[in-house]
């Protein structure tokens, strides 16, 4: 069951939809094939005679039964669990019947800290720590596959948020001045030609640099990613 992107706003794109990672599912998995061998081992052993037929039928219920109650529960749990990278926001949802769901604007993150243990290396998870504005302070979303680039794809992310936070803020109108019969002053100097729009400035290659330097520092991308990227910049100079 995937996110419904009918969640998103206007302009919003889904950049991540990722569920738990695989080893969630190993409990379930070991249980359904203990259950279905008990079940299997007591219809061999049954002994023949009349009540053979609903005693195997009694057992089998039975291991349905188990597998409901062991199993599905983690499965559907695993099914609806999503954690959801977009181009303004963080989504964590999980659940069925009792719901849980957390939203975290990309702007109001501070930090993006992942760990893993040797284990977790070989196999492609881990935990991610989010520290961001507001009540809740840290958010820890554990199970993640490959949580090292999906660090680096918030930290991208957030960084795109930015720039077009910035140009968005940088195109709105000043408001309008009115005067005490609520009328709005004449333009001064209307017949005079307008003054051509002013150009967005570019970003300067040292502020690019001030930001590979700090993404860089805080562990968004290695030291060999930064100096091939600096060497691209230093080469548009």
């Amino acid at each position: 069951m995937a996110f419904p992107e009918r969640l998103l706003s206007e302009d919003e794109e889904l950049i991540y939809d990722l569920r738990p990672h695989w080893l969630t599912l190993v409990v379930p998995v070991l249980l359904t094939v203990l259950v279905v061998l008990a079940v299997g081992a007591a219809w061999v052993v049954m002994p023949a005679g009349d009540l053979q037929q609903p005693a195997r039928m009694a057992v089998g219920v039975l291991g349905v039964a188990v597998l409901l109650a062991t199993v599905a529960g983690r499965v559907l749990r695993w099914a609806t669990t999503h954690f959801v990278l977009t181009t303004e926001r963080l989504i964590f949802r999980s659940g069925v019947v009792a719901k849980f769901g957390r939203e975290i604007p990309l702007e109001r993150i501070n930090d993006v800290t992942f760990s893993q243990s040797l284990f977790e290396r070989l196999i492609g998870a881990g935990d991610l720590l989010l520290e961001s504005a507001g009540e809740h302070g840290q958010s820890r979303f554990s199970n993640i596959r490959d949580p090292e680039a999906v660090q680096l794809e918030i930290y991208r992310q957030m960084e795109a948020n930015d720039r077009r936070r910035a140009g968005y803020a940088g195109t709105q109108p000043h408001p309008a001045v009115y005067d005490h019969a609520g009328q709005a002053p004449p333009t001064p100097h209307a017949d005079r030609t307008p003054t051509p729009p002013t150009r967005t400035p570019t970003p300067a290659p040292l502020d690019d640099l001030e930001r590979l330097a700090d993404l860089r520092d805080r562990g968004a991308v290695t030291e060999e990613e930064f100096q091939r990227m600096k060497r691209d910049l230093l080469d548009r100079m």
